[in-house]
């Protein structure tokens, strides 16, 4: 598995990742409440890329997971005792850790876990956050797995989609 940043060439086949992961948890547990066209979408790919945040793992030639990796929490964040006084230009604050539905239950998330931890420390930043909504118990014990402290539970705004609740991690680096 090679882990790149993503491209303007990568667009079309992330956004086919995220609407098959969609597709995939509509007809199984729906872990963490994503919907087609709502969150994960083409938008968040394109905007990734303009950033130049989006990170793709790269798999037998296929995009086989992404992830975002911004410098921007949420506005529910300021809400939580991080416990340090860390500003945001020395965190990664995880988005859209997602696997094409292909590539699950092979290890591929541990292994980007462990890229992005050891990414983070090469770009010298001091911290890692998260948030998870409240009952995705598989992506839970994936980052207590790898250490990520429990903060918080707080409200980021996503009720009008029945996501009420979401809970708040932290890895130092």
């Amino acid at each position: 598995m090679i882990i790149r940043k993503g491209t303007s060439e990568d667009i079309d086949e992330v956004a086919a990742l995220y609407d098959a992961l969609t597709d995939y948890l509509e007809k199984h547990v729906n872990y963490p409440g994503w919907r087609k066209g709502i969150y994960p979408a083409r938008e968040d790919a394109v905007l990734g890329i303009n950033e130049d945040n989006l990170l793709v793992a790269v798999e037998n030639g296929r995009i086989a997971g992404t992830v975002i990796l911004r410098h921007e929490p949420e506005e529910a964040y300021a809400l939580a005792d991080w416990h340090n006084q860390l500003e945001y230009k020395d965190i990664f604050v995880i988005y859209t850790f997602a696997l094409h539905p292909d590539f699950l239950h092979q290890g591929l998330g541990k292994k980007m876990m462990n890229f992005i931890i050891d990414y983070g420390a090469k770009m010298n930043m001091k911290a890692l956050r998260l948030d998870v909504y409240e009952t995705n118990t598989p992506a839970i014990q994936l980052y207590e797995e790898f250490g990520f402290e429990y903060i918080d539970t707080v409200d980021l705004g996503y009720s009008a989609y029945g996501l009420n609740w979401f809970k708040l991690y932290q890895r130092l680096l």
